[in-house]
């Protein structure tokens, strides 16, 4: 079993020291070896769990660089598996998860790619089950913290260190304001917001990081509002 650790993190790689807050001094606590490969990892795994807000069949999981050459020894794998079981970073349970996955029949693929990416510590992790599919590509950038870059073919920039909404939604004129009112309806501020489309006209992508949590009643608004397709949230 992977013991407890408490992280200091160098956030440039180079080892010049330079810091926003105390949280990029201080990693995460977590189980495993390494902020980045396990903790950073498993971060990954769990929000492409909570953007398809069950637990998958079978997963997928394309691993680059970094990842690709160590995930065993630094336990990226039984990290991102234990991601998409819905386990904290500092959940014991992180060093079964393969094991907990099979007993509950999910079907596990890694890969090991050769690939060049902008990141050396990227994951392209796919998952899905009878009612559909997810795919997304994050990267794990130091201290805990990752990157989500793409969702289902769609480039964004989602930190997954803060309450957020991804709204699939038509090109259309008013679909952004539709949601933003509902949101400032309920007095939700908004700290980051991007749209990504792949063609004018078609589907797009809204992300939306906020303060605070959005609750069921809320989100159910969302799913409601004008030319939405889909509606998903990553929890604080």
């Amino acid at each position: 079993m992977y013991p407890y650790y408490l992280v200091i993190a160098d956030k440039k790689g180079d080892g010049k020291m330079k810091y926003r807050s105390v949280f990029d001094i201080i990693g995460p606590v977590m189980i495993g070896p390494s902020s980045s490969h396990t903790a950073g990892a498993a971060r990954i795994g769990r929000v492409a769990r909570d953007l398809f807000n069950r637990e998958p069949k079978w997963a997928h999981i394309h691993l680059y660089g970094s990842f690709a050459k160590t995930y065993r020894g630094h336990g990226t794998d039984v990290a991102i598996i234990g991601g998409l079981l819905d386990f904290d970073t500092f959940d014991p349970r992180i060093s079964e998860s393969l094991e907990i996955a099979n007993r509950l029949g999910m079907n596990i693929k890694f890969f090991e790619e050769d690939a060049v990416t902008d990141h050396p510590n990227t994951a392209r992790v796919t998952i899905g089950d009878d009612q559909g599919t997810l795919e997304i590509v994050g990267i794990s950038i130091g201290g805990g913290k990752i990157e989500i870059t793409e969702l289902n073919g769609f480039p964004l920039r989602l930190s997954g260190n803060h309450p957020a909404i991804i709204v699939m939604h038509n090109d259309r004129y008013g679909a952004i304001a539709s949601i933003t009112q509902i949101l400032a309806k309920h007095e939700i501020n908004i700290g980051h917001m991007e749209v990504s489309r792949k063609e004018i006209g078609k589907e797009a992508l809204m992300v939306i990081e906020v303060d605070q949590n959005i609750g069921e009643e809320i989100l159910q608004e969302l799913h409601k509002a004008d030319h939405i397709l889909q509606v998903a949230r990553i929890a604080e």
